[in-house]
C-alpha cells in the first residue's frame, strides 16, 4: 500500500473518518523472536451499523466479528490471512513482516475469542528479520505443498518459506518472477497471492495480482507463475476499487477482496467471484460482485481474505483489516458463510 494512502487511511473508525496524526514508519523494527501474546477480542454488535440484527448480505451470511488488540508493538498492520485448520488455527502476516499464529475460538458457530497467539518476525535466507531489509513490505501469502509463499510489494519479490519443516522460524528465499512483475509501480506491487487449485488449467501454479498496475479503473496485471501454463493476464477494475487479496472457494472459483478510498466517500470494501475456468494466460478476468460494504458497515481497511471449511462443514470467508498501526483504526476480524459454495 502506498505511504500516501497509509496516511490517508490512518483514522478510519466504525462511524466516521479522521486523519492520522502521524502514523508509524513502515520500517520500524519489530521485537525479535517467537513470543506468546494475549490478544483481546471484543465482539461486534453487528455488521450493518443501521441494523445490528441483520445477517444476510447478498449471498453471504454474517457469522460475527471481533475487534482485536494486544499490548505488543508488533501487533497490527495485517495484510495477509490463511486458515490452517478447521478448528480455527490461522496465520496472519503484517506489512511489517511479522507473523501472527493463533486460534480463533468459536462459540455457537460464531467467532468469540483468540487463543494460543504468538508473534514472530519473518526471516530472510540469512536469518535476519525481513523488517530490517528492503523486503519489509509483506502484503500477501499462500500455501502449496508445505511451502508458504509471501508477496513483497515494494521490492517486487515472492519469498518461499519451508513452513512444514520450520513453521514460524522458516527462512524466506526469493523465487524467479517474470520481468514485468519486477517493474510494477513501487507501491502497487503484488498485493494478492494464491495457489491454483486442482481442476484448473495449471494446478499448483502461483497466482499473483497487482494492487493497481495502471490508471484508475484500468485493468491491473496478474501472473501465473510456474506450473504447466505460466503467463500474464489482467483483472478488470471498476468503480476505483483496488485488489487487496484473493483466495479460492472449495468449488475452485476465485474470490477477490477489493478496497476503495475516496476522500468524500470514505472507505469501502467489495468481494467479487470469478469462475476458475476463466483464469488463463492472456485473459481479462471479471465476475459477479458478492457484496459491497461502505462506511455504513463495520469495516476498516480490509486487506486479508481466507476461505476454508469449518468444523460444521460451512464455507467461511474470514477477513482481516490492516490498521496501519494507527490508534484511530482497528484490527477487525470478520467472518461470513457462503452457503452452497
Amino acid at each position: 500500500m502506498p505511504l500516501t494512502r497509509r496516511k490517508l487511511l490512518g483514522g478510519l473508525s466504525a462511524g466516521g473518518l479522521a486523519l492520522s496524526l502521524g502514523g508509524a514508519s513502515a520500517r520500524s523494527p519489530a521485537p525479535e523472536g517467537r513470543r506468546a501474546i494475549t490478544v483481546n477480542a471484543a465482539p461486534l454488535g453487528g455488521f450493518d451499523l443501521r441494523d445490528a440484527a441483520r445477517r444476510e448480505f447478498g449471498p453471504l451470511r454474517f457469522l460475527g466479528g471481533l475487534v482485536l488488540s494486544a499490548g505488543d508493538r508488533g501487533f497490527g498492520g495485517f495484510s495477509g490471512l490463511r486458515m490452517l485448520a478447521a478448528d480455527g488455527h490461522f496465520l496472519a502476516l503484517s506489512d511489517r513482516a511479522t507473523w501472527l499464529e493463533a486460534r480463533l475460538v468459536s462459540e455457537n458457530g460464531r467467532p468469540a475469542r483468540i487463543a494460543d497467539a504468538h508473534l514472530a518476525p519473518a526471516l530472510d535466507a540469512r536469518g535476519r528479520p525481513l523488517a530490517r531489509t528492503r523486503a519489509y513490505d509483506t502484503e500477501s501469502m499462500t500455501f502449496h505443498d508445505g511451502m508458504l509463499y509471501a508477496g513483497i510489494e515494494r521490492a517486487h519479490q515472492i519469498l518461499r518459506f519451508d513452513w512444514h519443516a520450520h513453521g514460524l522460524l522458516a527462512r524466506g528465499t526469493a523465487i524467479a518472477l517474470p520481468a514485468e512483475a519486477r517493474r510494477l509501480p513501487s507501491n502497487r506491487g503484488l498485493e494478492a497471492l494464491g495457489s491454483m487449485p486442482a481442476g484448473s488449467r495449471s494446478p499448483g501454479s502461483l497466482i499473483a495480482i497487482s494492487e493497481r498496475s495502471a490508471g484508475i479503473d484500468d485493468p491491473t496485471v496478474g501472473f501465473l507463475i510456474g506450473g504447466a501454463h505460466p503467463g500474464r493476464f489482467h483483472v478488470a477494475r471498476h468503480d476505483r476499487f483496488d485488489i487487496t487479496d484473493l483466495d479460492f472457494l472449495p468449488s475452485g472459483d476465485l474470490v477477490l477482496l477489493e478496497r476503495r478510498f475516496i476522500w468524500w466517500r470514505g472507505i469501502a470494501m467489495r468481494l467479487r467471484r470469478i469462475p476458475l475456468a476463466a483464469i488463463a494466460p492472456g485473459a481479462t478476468l471479471d465476475g459477479d460482485i458478492l457484496f459491497t460494504a461502505d462506511m455504513g458497515y463495520a469495516i476498516d481497511n480490509m486487506e486479508g481474505l481466507a476461505i476454508a471449511r469449518d468444523t460444521r462443514g460451512r464455507t467461511v470467508l474470514s477477513l482481516i483489516s490492516d490498521d496501519n498501526f494507527s490508534i484511530l483504526q482497528r484490527t477487525l476480524l470478520l467472518q461470513f458463510e457462503l452457503p452452497g459454495a
